[in-house]
């Protein structure tokens, strides 16, 4: 193996300027490219202020809405009185004046009296997990975690103050202010003057298929299963089992018979979406496909249809719908029909600008009419694409549907705009979300597998 010297390579450049110059420019292109690039992700950086972003970003708060997907709080709430103290709970809280969590030990003075939804006590001593507890005294909290303690001497209705030093799981701003002690997942407690606000986290989702109201509430599995093979009816108007089911449909928290009708009719509006916008587009596209149709008016003409009803997103179409129509599945379907049959007639036309015209000579060779010649010279060629195309796309529209549903085009992404707005039923939110991903799992799995069967059959012909 000989190797060429410097002179030796620079004589041979010299005899071949071509060849050199060229790799030369080559290369210099490339990291021309490639410091563009980076000067343009640089640019973006500090365009969108993204590190200011990170660094200010409340990661605690992230933290906190993940928890909330895959857990619920249950949340006490302590008021201080003149004479005693009143134990409270959220209006649609499982828990009320004359039912607390066990984890909750309330001492009542002798003539207690339950007045609506609170529950007199003297003393309220809450656990939180293992090793923690918060001892509320009308005077004096005291709380106990992690082997520290907060001592919190209290006026109600004026003041409180802390007993020696603030724990470092204790938060408070000024002298005086409320108090915020968190303790990890389990939970944390806010003091104040007014009031206690306990909040006691556990993983899962509660009442998911009895709520407070039903008579299987609080029951075992095993208690329910019996309850509901016994044929001594809690309600006589309907056998156990019929109670059981419709107890966990009309579920007040979950509400599961209406997200699976707002699911439904959000599959609805993506199948009739879709299959309204391939009737009406597939007609169109022969009238926007130049080889099918030689006038380049009617060609024209069409295609700027089909630009113009693409080109507005679905999401403002979902808009002008709602407005038309007002909120519903009516709005949905419009909205999908319009933006695909735009997208539909765009790739339909196209399919048939790529046919093969040696099927449609031959059908005309033997003298059949034009509509023959368009049914079995063109339409073989390209129906397995186009059930393809719109296969895909009914597919996606399932998807696209719940986020057209968010601005009040009906279905399931309405239901799931109002319980993330409410910023506290985030498990209801993930609740709607896995049914939308095992939906959406199964159209793929279904589209995929029709597509799959058709592109076959066109291959093996």
């Amino acid at each position: 193996m000989t190797t060429l010297s410097m002179t030796e390579m620079q004589a041979i450049a010299d005899r071949h300027p071509g060849v050199f110059s060229g790799s030369w420019r080559k290369s210099l292109i490339g990291w021309a490219v490639g410091a563009g690039i980076v000067a343009y992700l640089v640019f973006a950086w500090w365009f969108f202020a993204v590190g200011a972003v990170l660094a200010g970003g409340n990661w605690g708060i992230a933290g906190t809405y993940l928890a909330d997907w895959v857990s619920y709080e249950v949340r006490p709430q302590v008021t201080f009185r003149p004479d005693r103290l009143d134990v409270s709970y959220p209006r649609f809280s499982s828990y009320r004046a004359d039912r607390h969590p066990d984890w909750l030990d309330i001492t009542q003075p002798a003539s207690a009296t339950v007045t609506g939804n609170k529950a007199p006590a003297d003393r309220v001593v809450a656990h939180i997990g293992s090793g923690t507890a918060i001892d509320i005294a009308p005077e004096r909290i005291v709380v106990s975690h992690g082997g520290e303690t907060l001592d919190v001497a209290v006026v109600p209705l004026q003041s409180i103050t802390v007993t020696g030093t603030l724990p470092s799981w204790a938060v408070q701003k000024t002298p005086g202010a409320k108090i915020v002690a968190d303790f990890g997942f389990t939970g944390s407690v806010q003091i104040d003057a007014d009031d206690v606000k306990i909040r006691h986290r556990f993983l899962g989702w509660e009442n998911f298929f009895f709520d407070a109201n039903s008579p299987f509430w609080g029951k075992s599995t095993g208690e329910v299963w019996s309850l509901v093979m016994s044929n001594d009816r809690i309600d006589p108007k309907m056998s156990n089992a019929a109670l059981a089911w419709d107890n966990i449909v009309n579920n007040s928290e979950w509400q599961h018979g209406d997200v699976w009708l707002k699911l439904a009719q959000t599959i609805v509006m993506a199948f009739v979406g879709t299959l309204f916008a391939s009737l009406l587009a597939f007609p169109l596209a022969f009238m926007a496909a130049r080889n099918i149709t030689r006038n380049s008016l009617v060609n024209q003409v069409t295609k700027r249809f089909f630009d113009f009803l693409r080109s507005v997103d679905m999401l403002i179409w979902a808009l002008f719908f709602t407005r038309a129509f007002g909120p519903g599945p009516i709005a949905g379907i419009s909205a999908i029909f319009v933006t695909d049959t735009g997208t539909f007639g765009k790739l339909y036309s196209e399919a048939l600008e790529n046919i093969d015209d040696k099927q449609r000579e031959g059908m005309r060779s033997v003298g059949a009419s034009p509509a023959s010649v368009q049914r079995y010279g063109v339409v073989p060629q390209v129906l397995p694409v186009l059930v393809s195309q719109s296969l895909y796309f009914w597919e996606s529209n399932t998807r696209s549907a719940t986020i057209i549903g968010a601005v009040g085009a009906g279905g399931i992404g309405l239901k799931l705009w109002e319980a993330m707005r409410t910023n506290s039923d985030w498990e209801n939110v993930a609740y709607m979300v896995l049914l939308i991903l095992v939906v959406v799992f199964i159209f793929d799995n279904i589209s995929t597998a029709l597509r799959q069967r058709l592109i076959g059959t066109k291959a093996s012909h």
